[in-house]
């Protein structure tokens, strides 16, 4: 009786684990037939799931010459924790060294909120809240210091299949005034 049981309880967890990637395609038909996904429904709280819009591996198009770029939101722990890495390269040029930036983020649910760590190459660590504004756009928001200026990111995923991005900040002692400091449009490779 107890093995048993055992099986029982292997089965439904092996079931459990087949099911969550399918949940996730949910998402995607949502998109195309521009169905809300069911993490958005009224009375839902917007969790890492509501951010499905961003899932893959995207290409910087339109950059200048001499720049490239991409980044992929992939999901981890279990669908509980989404990540983005992010590349961006530059040629040498009027003077200037060659250089790459790296960057990560981290987006997970703590205390019924969405939040996000960033890191990069260049020693930045920038902590956000995140807003989900809508099914297909969302705002990251870091935190008002007075003597440290604010950061704000934003992703809005446009009807032709690109997502277009962009960074703002803020000055110190002005934590409303954002300015745009880079902006970007990507599409999915394939």
């Amino acid at each position: 009786m107890c093995r048993r049981g055992v099986l029982i309880a292997v089965a439904l967890l092996v079931a459990g684990a087949a099911i969550a990637p399918e949940q996730l395609l949910d998402g995607e038909k949502a998109r195309e037939g521009r169905q809300r996904p069911r993490s958005s429904q009224p009375g839902s709280r917007p969790g890492v799931a509501s951010l499905r819009f961003l899932l893959g591996d995207w290409e910087a198009i339109g950059t200048p010459a001499g720049e490239k770029g991409g980044f992929t939101f992939s999901l981890g722990v279990q669908n509980r924790v989404m990540t983005r890495t992010n590349y961006a390269t530059y040629d040498a040029r009027n003077g200037r060294t060659a250089s790459r930036h790296d960057d990560l983020m981290v987006i997970y649910e703590e205390g019924g909120q969405l939040k996000a760590d960033y890191f990069d190459s260049e020693e930045h660590v920038i902590r956000y809240l995140v807003e989900p504004r809508g099914d297909y756009n969302v705002l990251f928001v870091s935190d008002s210091k007075p003597s440290d200026p604010r950061y704000r990111l934003s992703y809005n995923a446009r009807d032709d299949g690109t997502l277009a991005g962009q960074f703002e900040i803020a000055a110190p002692g002005t934590p409303d005034a954002f300015t745009p400091y880079l902006s970007w449009t990507a599409r999915k490779r394939r």
